[in-house]
């Protein structure tokens, strides 16, 4: 039997996020001793991390990681994938190299834990305060659903967090989020029927134990050998990809439904009722649209479901403290459309100066390059502290991505 792990946002923002804090200090000299305490569970079921530089190498401020999603299949516990650079490098011990303390924790649950995942982070910053002692900024850092704690955590809380990056989140509407991902099933078995057994709203355990194995090469198998239907299912759900590599229209469809394969029972369960709803959508696009919405199958959200998700899950756009966002133009999993509803959120909150948002031109969830994410923190930083830049690019690793970060920067009106 396997079991997916997750699809979590990439280890590279990890190491790009290190890669950013490394703009708020002169350049250190590397290596420096990190030690990290041991885990602690709490008692919400939680378990927290605290590491620290080398004696006397604290510069007073603290940085909160917030994971992506991990499978609800998974064994609750800090993921360490999501803690490791590409390189084998420590990204706790990185960012203790850097001077800020650190601090992560595993979440309560995995799957959907938006909502434990904001009083997550608070507890492991209350685990850091009684360790260590209260620090002069917290920084709320997080990616894919640790971008929608983040966000929510600024939102909520700015009398813990001092502004946050929430990068590549589902930070505009929660609940346009999950019928996205249930469009794309439903139009998925119009398409190619009977491939994957369940549906939109039901997925047997059956499936989600043999995804590796069985279900993930029969698609692939399908994709290959009906191409058009493959190509006509991305244009009518509008799922992004790069019409540069045709490899990712079957990446793009896959990663989707993973989300529905592994997230599907979970929220159904976390919110107390279904919460997709396609009752009343016209699905448009296709070579015949009326055939299309006539063999689509239809479904009405639980009136429980759609209560907590308005209640508990949307953003409110209202900011006391500084948002940055990162996000790229072609996300196929949690579309670049976050953004622009966020925005309209913040200015009718009367808050559109607290928050900035980085649009990145690119295909891929949570993609991005060194450059970007150090831009991404040091407007954050700046925002939040007024720290000068201190020839901030001398940190990337090569002339063409300090290149980048110097457009980026006078882009971002960082520099003359």
């Amino acid at each position: 039997m396997t079991r997916a792990r997750s699809l979590p946002a990439k280890a590279a923002l990890s190491a790009l996020v290190a890669l950013g804090l490394a703009a708020l200090l002169p350049a250190p000299a590397f290596p420096q001793a990190s030690t990290c305490s041991p885990d602690v569970v709490q008692p919400s079921g939680a378990v927290t991390r605290v590491c620290m530089p080398a004696p006397g190498r604290w510069n007073g401020d603290l940085v909160v990681w917030a994971h992506g999603y991990v499978s609800p299949e998974e064994p609750v516990g800090i993921p360490e994938d999501q803690l490791t650079l590409p390189d084998g490098t420590s990204l706790p011990g990185l960012i203790n190299a850097l001077g800020f303390g650190f601090a992560t924790t595993s979440y309560r649950k995995n799957g959907l834990a938006i909502l434990p995942g904001v009083e997550d982070v608070k507890e492991a910053v209350a685990a850091f305060v009684a360790e260590q002692g209260a620090p002069r900024e917290t920084y709320l850092v997080g990616a894919s659903e640790g971008g929608a704690v983040t966000a929510l955590g600024v939102e909520r809380h700015p009398e813990v967090f001092s502004g946050g990056l929430a990068a590549c989140g589902p930070i505009g509407d929660f609940r346009r989020q999950i019928n996205y991902w249930g469009d794309f099933r439903v139009l998925f078995d119009v398409y190619f029927p009977g491939l994957v057994p369940g549906s939109a709203v039901f997925v047997p355990q059956e499936v989600r134990d043999n995804w590796e194995t069985v279900y993930e090469p029969r698609i692939k198998q399908a994709f290959q050998a009906r191409p058009a239907a493959l190509d006509e299912l991305l244009k009518v759900s509008r799922a992004p990809f790069d019409s540069a590599a045709p490899e990712t229209k079957a990446e793009t469809a896959l990663g989707l439904l993973w989300y529905s394969a592994f997230a599907t029972m979970d929220g159904i369960s976390t919110l107390g009722g279904q919460p997709f709803d396609n009752s009343w959508r016209f699905y448009a696009g296709s070579s015949n649209d009326w055939l299309l919405n006539l063999r689509v199958k239809r479904y009405g959200a639980d009136p429980a479901a759609v209560q907590e998700m308005e209640a508990n899950y949307q953003t409110s756009g209202r900011l006391t403290a500084p948002l940055v966002t990162l996000h790229t133009t072609g996300d196929p999993i949690v579309p670049y459309w976050h953004e622009p509803l966020y925005t309209w959120k913040t200015l009718l909150g009367g808050s559109a100066l607290e928050r900035v948002n980085l649009p990145v031109l690119r295909y891929g969830h949570c993609q991005f390059e060194a450059a970007e994410a150090l831009v991404s923190l040091v407007v954050l930083v700046l925002k939040v502290e007024g720290l000068p830049l201190r020839n901030a690019e001398t940190v990337l690793p090569t002339a063409k991505a300090r290149a980048r970060y110097r457009a980026l920067a006078r882009a971002q009106g960082l520099r003359r």
